[in-house]
């Protein structure tokens, strides 16, 4: 509980699935954890549980897109425990996949929105607060989408942020290095979370491509998903010193189900 004491970690889409996880896994690293999201019954939630363990949060309710709820939010955490060194961009939507010319303008601009507006915003939020802590870590939930494979039907403005959001690291690896800042991407593979919950697809048989992948197409599990602790425990790596030489990385977290697609 005394790994990371008196440091700070800013985590968005902290109330479910791999945000939840790693809010719960850095928590119990010892970090005060902020909880980012729009729902705030699933933050309280969140909240509770680190309580349980006797670890420190805050929750802070505000939409990733929306850019002076998330400079408040993150003004707001800061001035609660004087500091931030880490910060996880997790929130996303997997939002409409649909054939190219089907895919409704609004219905691009809302994934466009939520998953690169809302993770450069909280990047661009955080960074004054990492410079001013001396240095810290960001990991930005990528994903295999667009960064290793491309055969989801549909998923084109998906991969799109997808890919925008390595780039980002990669691009922000370089310029915030000089402040000692260390920017990362972990990109996922299949992992068992309520993601699919915002997905809309439609005209599958539109576009996808007729290929047959082996049964149990995850190596490592026989087919089996990943699990969202299996991704904070990267999370944890990758916010903590054990790191402290890796930036501008993609990591894949797939079981090795990218290389087979």
């Amino acid at each position: 509980m005394t790994l990371a004491y008196g440091k700070v970690a800013l985590i968005t889409g902290a109330g479910s699935g791999i945000g939840r996880a790693a809010a719960l896994h850095l928590a119990a690293e010892g970090f005060v954890v902020g909880l980012l999201g729009r729902t705030e019954s699933e933050l309280k939630a969140v909240e509770h549980e680190i309580a349980a363990e006797s670890g420190s949060s805050k929750v802070l309710v505000a939409d990733v897109a929306d850019e002076v709820a998330m400079h408040n939010a993150i003004e707001t955490l800061v001035r609660a425990f004087g500091r931030l060194d880490v910060v996880v961009a997790n929130a996303g939507v997997n939002g409409v996949w649909a054939p190219i010319d089907e895919l409704k303008p609004s219905e691009w601009d809302d994934t466009i929105r939520i998953n690169l507006r809302g993770t450069y915003l909280t990047v661009h939020a955080s960074v004054p607060y990492l410079k001013a802590a001396g240095g810290g870590s960001i990991v930005i939930v990528s994903s295999i989408n667009g960064t290793r494979t491309f055969t989801s039907p549909g998923a084109t403005a998906y991969s799109v942020t997808k890919a925008g959001q390595l780039a980002m690291a990669q691009q922000l690896a370089l310029e915030l290095g000089r402040h000692r800042i260390r920017v990362n991407a972990v990109c996922p593979g299949q992992i068992e979370t309520a993601i699919d919950d915002n997905t809309d697809i439609r005209g599958r048989e539109k576009t996808e491509v007729p290929v047959s992948f082996p049964a149990g197409d995850i190596p490592v599990t026989g087919g089996e998903a990943g699990s969202s602790d299996d991704v904070a425990a990267l999370i944890g790596f990758l916010a903590s010193d054990l790191s402290r030489h890796i930036t501008g990385t993609p990591v894949w977290i797939d079981g090795g189900q990218g290389l087979l697609r």
